[in-house]
């Protein structure tokens, strides 16, 4: 497949099939995710498939726990709450075969000084945010689909997954990703904003 295709067939894939996904597909989702651009080639990231029942268990339980803080967090009121947790819960959104944590090592530096420490994060951030394209790119080419998650940000849940995978604070949790086969045939999202709502020429 042309990348311009996957570009354009990349959506969020929310209900994903029982179908499991092999180690060897797994891994061709890292080489693509670790061929992209890493500030001061630090390669500082570090993926974690979540794959055994166990696990899988518990990322999703992160995942449904974390969109429950978020939607309290926007003030959604808690009957509309309640049923988009049965979506989650009985209708198995976020459900898949794997969940791949996208990590970075606050170890790994390039410039040594206190006061870089924000901007070497943002850097390590920012790569790691380009492998997460590059692996969903590479997700649409294998036919799988994927959505990027991010309210396992919130402190709390961030421990846990950072738990879940056996790591101490020096890593920090870019996103989790839902990796599987889409239930249902793929529908890319309608239209965005239009170039010239979003390019300013100077």
């Amino acid at each position: 497949m042309e990348l311009d295709v996957a570009i354009l067939r990349r959506t969020s894939v929310r209900y994903f099939s029982d179908e499991a996904v092999s180690d060897d597909t797994i891994r061709e989702l890292i080489k693509a995710a670790t061929r992209a651009p890493t500030a001061s080639g630090l390669e500082n990231w570090l993926f974690v498939a979540f794959r055994s029942e166990e696990a899988r268990k518990r990322a999703f339980d992160l995942i449904a726990e974390g969109m429950v803080e978020y939607y309290r967090a926007v003030n959604l009121p808690e009957e509309k709450i309640e049923k988009l947790k049965n979506r989650i819960y009985e209708e198995g959104m976020y459900r898949a075969p794997v969940y791949i944590a996208v990590f970075i090592d606050r170890r790994v530096r390039f410039l040594k000084g206190r006061e870089f420490d924000e901007i070497e994060f943002i850097w390590s951030v920012e790569s790691a945010a380009m492998a997460i394209q590059n692996l969903m790119l590479k997700a649409v080419e294998l036919g799988l689909g994927t959505v990027y998650i991010g309210v396992t940000n919130f402190q709390a849940i961030e421990e846990k997954v950072r738990e879940l995978a056996g790591l101490d604070d020096n890593y920090y949790l870019v996103g989790l990703i839902p990796v599987g086969y889409p239930r249902e045939e793929v529908k890319p999202r309608g239209r965005r904003k239009g170039i010239d709502e979003v390019l300013k020429f100077i």
